[in-house]
């Protein structure tokens, strides 16, 4: 071997463990500071940053501007490529960071056109909180210049990081829309193309609106649906897709946050107390920053204003938490927030947009956005354009009054800043230190012309563009019961749910489970309202257990089946066997029979078919397994789908009766069972398919599926196997789920209760990347408030 060849073999271990080196000290360069001195230009006066082991923040500062602007430099440090994604997201420019992989979402979103709206509204936004929020901005350029190098993943997608505006925080809000709403209304619209080609009867089967599982807090259950004759809609008679097509399953998504609250009534020392886990996808680090936060405000004494909870990175307040005084939180609320205008194609009021998208390692695409007065146009069906009116693009959609909840004292104040609050329509739940509760929907709602908001409707010209208002909201205020719920479920009838519309409210059986937890106690503390949040026993899959046992002489698949799920765990715990089999054979039955009532709509409509979301079939599907009509039965499981048309009759009179013979139902059953056996089959054993297989945590960090496996693994939390699902309080699935739990009481936050997965950092080598997580599975009390200080940080002017 030549000597100059050993020398560069010997030297390749020396020159790797540089690279490593200079890898590893590029990355420590973009670690926030924790402890010392640093300074803020714009202060007023000194104000301190304290982290507590987990990394929860606690802030000191002189007013509410210095709180602001101390509080951008801590997100900026610790989360700032997390603030640019949802910034991008909700304005339609993350390929300009990650290239053409990222180009069909931002021109989905950027014909929303949200930054040039933001732009236009800046002021409406602001309020009188145009102070509060240009210190923000500025924390956070100053956050962001003063770490030694620019944060890690910029330097993996070689990209500079943008400056803060105030713009910026606006678009933060708008992205929570995108989050929380459907951008393309694409269930009303499904729904309007549906309502034609069925018999209105059927139509009337998927648009029913409720179950027996409804628990809201005003007006009675819906209970399930009455079945149509053969007379109104027969299947039978209707036409379906080719038999021999494969049915294709979709696992309905239920996603979904849990809240509520018990007054001072039910508690051993009259505090009121609130519960809240918002359900969220989940990445690392968790979307909420957790942070205390004290101040002066003018007129109150120091210390007097002390809010803590949890931040969104991007705004300078708590979303949701206590503030000694008053404690709230939220969960979507799934209005109507939207509505379709058709027009005709060439109509002159539509004008057009040039946007340009910047491509990261590619020249920009130009988009061009055609906009009538009632909003984009996003679709076209039957020789017209659609034309898209949503709140989110609407002045005010997103204001930062909900900011001076931090100095609301009661509920009543609590509420008038609801009336001025700017965001995604939530169910606000609200505690007071005199032991109130109430509830109220907060956020913004179109206000329509009477007639023009029928969810299954697309509106003609006579329906008026319509604005926003958050005042004058439905409300419940000191209920009777003392008890408050929300679930994402239909929460009120008659007027109310008329002004509210119906934006696909999901099935009751979360809230009924929650209502029914609190009504089987007269006394709580905050341990008691962990334990419900904590909740993942399967009532609502119970009765389909049993159905699933009373079938097993039905056919081998469902015998099968029935074996080995023949103990019930009633939980969605790791190890549940019997869970995991009988809700895989429930979405196996309910595709069939979904896939069976839409079947004459998906032959008419053809490529342009798209199934709309149907929250409660479930009321639907009940009801014809219990009754079994023959003409409702999906045609692809009658004996006339599945006999040949080419069959002799001498010789097709046996079989034919035979067919006959058996139930039709019973081969759906034995269909769907035989599916599920085969599917988990697969994997081993049926008796040896357990929940905690099938959920699985893959919480990661956005940049996570684009490194080498050795790396992913270290920018993902441990793959945890999970207790819950989505029917049940504790909702949980592989990479969505509770993005925090929090319980408190206000005026007791010292006994409160919180939980966040992911972590507070975002920074890999940080000591707070994942702190908190492992509580978050293991469902351990972990303290609302911040713990002992572990660092402290001194900003000065």
């Amino acid at each position: 071997m030549p000597r100059w060849f050993r020398h560069i073999v010997l030297s390749l271990p020396l020159v790797a463990g540089l690279l490593l080196l200079s890898a590893w000290l590029l990355l420590r360069g973009s670690l926030p500071q924790l402890d010392g001195e640093s300074s803020l230009p714009g202060l007023t006066a000194p104000a301190t940053i304290q982290r507590d082991a987990l990394g929860v923040v606690s802030i000191d500062a002189a007013n509410a501007t210095d709180l602001a602007r101390a509080l951008g430099y801590v997100h900026a440090q610790e989360r700032f490529f997390e603030m640019d994604l949802m910034r991008r997201s909700a304005a339609g420019e993350l390929a300009e960071l990650f290239g053409p992989v990222a180009l069909p979402l931002d021109q989905q979103r950027r014909t929303h056109r949200m930054r040039a709206r933001i732009g236009a509204h800046t002021d409406s936004f602001a309020g009188e909180h145009r102070a509060e929020l240009q210190a923000y901005a500025d924390g956070v350029n100053a956050g962001l210049a003063a770490l030694p190098i620019r944060p890690w993943p910029y330097l993996l997608l070689r990209q500079p990081p943008r400056r803060w505006q105030i713009a910026d925080s606006a678009l933060v809000g708008l992205a929570m829309y995108f989050d929380l709403q459907d951008s393309r209304n694409a269930r009303e619209l499904a729904l309007w193309k549906l309502q034609p080609l069925l018999p209105p009867a059927l139509f009337a089967l998927l648009v029913r609106d409720g179950t027996t599982w409804d628990a809201p807090l005003s007006g009675s259950p819906r209970g399930d649906a009455a079945l149509p004759g053969a007379d109104e809609v027969d299947l039978r008679t209707l036409p379906m897709p080719d038999p021999t097509t494969p049915v294709r399953f979709v696992e309905p998504l239920e996603p979904g946050s849990n809240n509520w609250a018990v007054a001072g009534a039910l508690t051993a020392d009259g505090r009121a107390i609130v519960a809240d886990d918002m359900h969220l996808g989940l990445r690392v680090p968790n979307l909420w920053f957790r942070a205390r936060l004290r101040y002066i405000e003018p007129g109150t004494s120091p210390g007097d204003i002390d809010i803590a909870g949890f931040t969104l990175p991007g705004l300078p307040a708590v979303i949701v938490g206590s503030n000694r005084r008053v404690a709230w939180g939220f969960t979507n609320g799934y209005t109507d927030n939207a509505d379709w205008l058709a027009l005709p194609k060439d109509d002159p009021g539509i004008v057009e947009y040039h946007e340009r998208i910047r491509v990261a390692g590619q020249p920009a695409v130009d988009l061009t956005v055609r906009e009538s007065a009632w909003g984009p146009i996003l679709a076209e069906h039957g020789g017209q354009v659609l034309a898209l009116r949503w709140t989110a693009q609407l002045p005010g959609a997103v204001r930062f009054d909900f900011a001076a909840l931090a100095q609301a004292r009661d509920l009543d104040q609590a509420f008038a800043v609801a009336d001025r609050a700017g965001m995604p329509a939530q169910n606000f739940v609200v505690a007071d230190a005199d032991g109130r509760i109430g509830w109220r929907l907060i956020g913004a709602r179109p206000q329509r012309d009477q007639g023009c908001g029928d969810p299954s409707t697309v509106l003609t010209e006579h329906c008026k563009p319509w604005s926003i208002e958050s005042a004058a909201a439905p409300e419940l205020i000191d209920p009777a019961t003392h008890r408050l719920w929300t679930a994402n479920n239909r929460v009120v009838d008659g007027d109310a749910l008329r002004a509210l519309g119906d934006g696909g409210y999901v099935l009751g059986a979360r809230a009924r489970q929650i209502r029914e937890a609190l009504f089987a106690r007269d006394r709580f503390d905050e341990g008691d309202l962990l334990a419900l949040q904590l909740d993942d026993r399967a009532l609502f899959l119970e009765r389909w257990w049993q159905f699933l046992q009373s079938l097993r002489e039905r056919g081998p698949a469902l015998a099968t089946l029935a074996t080995a799920a023949r103990d019930w765990e009633g939980r969605a715990t790791p190890d549940a066997v019997s869970y995991r089999i009988v809700r895989a054979w429930r979405l196996a039955v309910r595709t069939r029979i979904a896939d069976g009532l839409l079947a004459p709509a998906r032959v008419a409509l053809g490529d342009d078919f798209e199934p709309p979301v149907l929250p409660q079939l479930e009321g639907v599907l009940w009801p014809l397994l219990q009754q079994r009509p023959a003409h409702l039965l999906p045609r692809r499981h009658t004996c006339a789908a599945r006999m040949p048309s080419t069959t002799p009759s001498a010789a097709a009179g046996p079989a034919t009766a035979a067919c006959e013979d058996a139930s039709g139902w019973d081969r759906l059953l034995e269909e769907a069972a035989r599916e599920v056996r085969d599917g988990l089959g697969e994997h081993g054993p049926l008796e040896q398919r357990r929940w905690g297989e099938r959920n699985t945590a893959r919480i990661c960090h956005p940049l996570a599926a684009v490194l080498p496996l050795p790396l992913r693994r270290a920018l993902c939390m441990p793959t945890d196997e999970l207790a819950g699902d989505v029917a049940m309080p504790r909702v949980a699935s592989p990479d969505f789920g509770a993005s925090q739990r929090m319980v408190v009481s206000p005026g007791h936050e010292d006994d409160g209760i919180a939980h966040m997965p992911g972590g507070q950092s975002g920074h890999p080598l940080s000591p707070f990347w994942g702190a908190g997580h492992e509580a978050w599975v293991k469902g351990e009390p972990t303290p609302f408030l911040p713990g002992q200080t572990m660092h402290r940080l001194r900003l000065t002017p």
